[in-house]
């Protein structure tokens, strides 16, 4: 699996890219949120990814941060909702702005994303209710100053991936003193408290 890349930025196109890393251009799909934040062509870029394999291709979709690449992945798990739903969702609408739509059973907001009508908003906001833990678990997870940049998102994710619930794993951190204390020792931290508890 291809979890994240970091090289040039060779092109933009809508939706698609091409990042040169260490002379191999890899193709990545990304929504539009992505596509704002990108530098100008020629500079240095890191995206997560997300690898989907098919019979007929394999296609890999880039995003500028994990709280993206996670709500991507949380949609295409939602019956009726493919790569190309999730990446135009993503391009509509912000992850507050989802966020916010599924909490409000707003599904106008949602049927003005092409691609989605009535039905699939309605379905949308059934499963997607459920999951908005999942996706949501590493912004709640807020670093001090003085913590690495993505060490309390990474240790959040970690243990999440060790089968803790989101708000578990995000309620264990945030309890944590993290200041100057990189992900490994944040997981280990909030390891030690998870077995006490």
């Amino acid at each position: 699996m291809i979890g994240r890349l970091r090289g040039r930025l060779v092109e933009k196109r809508p939706p698609f890219l091409l990042l040169d890393v260490g002379g191999v251009g890899y193709e990545l799909e990304a929504p539009m949120t992505t596509f704002y934040k990108l530098p100008d062509v020629d500079d240095e870029i890191l995206l997560y990814t997300h690898l989907l394999v098919r019979e007929d291709a394999q296609l890999l979709y880039g995003f500028f941060t994990e709280r993206e690449r996670r709500l991507f992945r949380s949609l295409i798990r939602v019956s009726g909702i493919g790569a190309r739903i999730a990446l135009a969702i993503l391009s509509g609408l912000d992850a507050d702005e989802f966020a916010a739509c599924i909490e409000a059973g707003d599904t106008g907001r949602l049927t003005s994303v092409p691609g989605i009508g009535k039905k699939t908003a309605e379905r949308l906001i059934v499963e997607m209710r459920d999951r908005l833990g999942d996706w949501q678990g590493l912004a709640r997870a807020r670093a001090p100053a003085g913590t690495p940049a993505g060490a309390v998102a990474d240790a959040v994710s970690a243990l999440i991936a060790l089968g803790y619930k989101p708000q578990e794993a995000s309620r264990y951190v945030n309890a944590l003193d993290t200041s100057g204390l990189a992900s490994e020792e944040i997981i280990r931290e909030a390891l030690k408290a998870l077995v006490r508890n």
